[in-house]
């Protein structure tokens, strides 16, 4: 069997393709989250990487959750608690550490992106699909819930009544209904989605590590704290950045007219 995860790095991007087209790069009864966790502990302790590309290879982006898998978690030798601990400790671990990575991620929607596949994508930062993705939060289908917190992450990026209506209906959308719906920020043809990715995420990673960090880590602490507290986070962090090294460059390329040059 392949590996699921495909870690490349180039300078200061990461390329993460999932490289299970042969399951569409399901999510559960393989290696994917003990391979995602390892990357992204990685990425997190090398604070050369600036922004993360996350792609599928093949047809898919993710098709979520194994029905085999189902059919095993639904046979009586698995009791209710022992799927409540699968979940505490496997994809809920990823959705914790990827929602959390302090590295802009960028969502490369190659394919369909279905139930847990769309709320891997939902953790990601940025999203841009490509004109062959579809979307659905399809698990009302199969009579089982977002157990990996999709009914958070979803209704966060496109707002609570579409949000409803794709969870209550387990439907399809397609890539430009997506965009309408702001779910991606953008739709590319298809042989140019990792030009686009790629092009962006370099737009991205020209700026200090430092600083791209506490942005996200402030947009994120921002979803559900009052504006006392991330003014008083946004006051720690910038008197942090401030001092950094990084910053005095920024500045003294300013005043010289000339590009920065970050470490």
């Amino acid at each position: 069997m392949n590996e699921f995860l495909i870690y490349e790095q180039n300078g200061p991007v990461v390329l993460l393709t999932m490289n299970q087209p042969d399951k569409r790069n399901t999510l559960t009864g393989n290696t994917a989250i003990v391979e995602f966790l390892a990357a992204v502990d990685r990425i997190h302790a090398d604070h050369r990487v600036r922004c993360v590309i996350l792609t599928g290879n093949g047809p898919s982006f993710s098709a979520g959750g194994d029905i085999r898998e189902m059919k095993r978690q639904a046979s009586p030798d698995v009791s209710e608690m022992d799927i409540r601990h699968e979940y505490q400790n496997g994809i809920q671990r990823l959705t914790l550490a990827l929602f959390n990575l302090e590295v802009p991620v960028i969502a490369a929607i190659n394919g369909h992106a279905i139930g847990a596949g769309l709320d891997l994508a939902c953790m990601c930062d940025i999203r841009i699909a490509s004109e062959n993705a579809k979307f659905a939060e399809s698990f009302v289908r199969v009579g089982i819930v977002p157990g990996d917190g999709g009914a958070w992450l979803l209704q966060r990026v496109i707002g609570m009544s579409r949000a409803a209506e794709m969870s209550f209906t387990g439907e399809t959308i397609d890539a430009q209904q997506a965009l309408t719906w702001n779910q991606v920020s953008r739709v590319v043809p298809h042989d140019q989605l990792m030009t686009s990715a790629r092009e962006l995420a370099g737009r991205i990673a020209q700026n200090p590590s430092h600083s791209l960090r506490l942005t996200k880590r402030l947009m994120r602490e921002s979803i559900l704290s009052r504006l006392e507290t991330v003014l008083e986070l946004s006051a720690t962090f910038q008197a942090i950045s401030h001092k950094t090294p990084d910053h005095s460059e920024a500045v003294n390329a300013f005043l010289e007219k000339r590009a920065p040059r970050f470490d």
